[in-house]
């Protein structure tokens, strides 16, 4: 849910007294008629405070946690669980590591934790909140989802086969699933894993600790995933070619 202006221009003012509107957007990159729009309307997007949180050198969730509707991020962080580390490595990074785990230059299969794969990509990544979703859902999370936020479950399925979820939606699936705030927030792209508190290594851990058969089963899921995306993604692309050539 976007931020009350009056207690954003209160936090501004606390964060930075002495700034003047054109130095914030200076500082933050944000265009001044972006941030004057947002004012006027009387609601100002989650990303805008993140972006200004980096600008000031304040942590961007504890900035949010300041604000009623995210007061719950300043409760004591619970720490990504080890299915959310591994559903923020990119498909691609995912592949690298069964190459290096089969290689015989490294034993082949069954040298389980073996992986080699050098330099994790950050999060997010093109599959990111959806995959973030999958490893925490139970079979129910998205009617529970619905229920609590009443957002229709084709609309929140839709947000996520974009691979984005507003921010309010991510904290409503955290809490909805019983996992700490900052996976969604991380897969979304609103912070970084360095500003959520995850430990350097992290992800990397988390997926050397998968089996050989953990690993290629995930690995397999992904690519079918991937396979059905662009199948999708090629029949649209058909259907606006002949859409053309009908028009002539």
């Amino acid at each position: 849910m976007p931020l009350p202006a009056k207690a954003f221009q209160l936090w501004l003012h606390q964060v930075a007294p002495s700034a003047s509107t054109a130095d914030i957007c200076r500082i933050s990159g944000i265009k001044r008629t972006t941030l004057a729009q947002q004012l006027v309307r009387g609601k100002v997007a989650e990303t805008t405070l993140v972006s200004i949180s980096r600008a000031l050198n304040l942590n961007p969730l504890a900035a949010l946690a300041t604000f009623e509707h995210y007061a719950e991020l300043a409760t004591s962080p619970q720490p990504p669980t080890p299915a959310e580390l591994v559903s923020q490595v990119a498909t691609m990074d995912l592949l690298r590591a069964v190459i290096s785990r089969s290689s015989p230059a490294y034993g082949g299969y069954g040298d389980s934790g073996s992986s080699l794969t050098p330099g994790l990509g950050s999060a997010p990544h093109a599959t990111s909140v959806r995959n973030w979703v999958d490893a925490i859902d139970d079979g129910e999370l998205r009617h529970r989802v619905s229920a609590a936020t009443g957002v229709a479950p084709q609309n929140y399925s839709a947000q996520l086969t974009a691979n984005r979820l507003s921010p309010e939606l991510a904290v409503a699936t955290s809490r909805a699933a019983g996992v700490g705030f900052t996976g969604g927030l991380v897969a979304t792209g609103l912070i970084t894993e360095e500003e959520a508190g995850w430990p350097p290594g992290a992800k990397q851990s988390a997926l050397d600790a998968l089996s050989d058969g953990e690993l290629a089963s995930l690995a397999g899921e992904r690519l079918q995933a991937l396979g059905k995306s662009l199948r999708r993604q090629e029949q649209e692309q058909a259907q606006t070619e002949k859409i053309w050539e009908n028009l002539g």
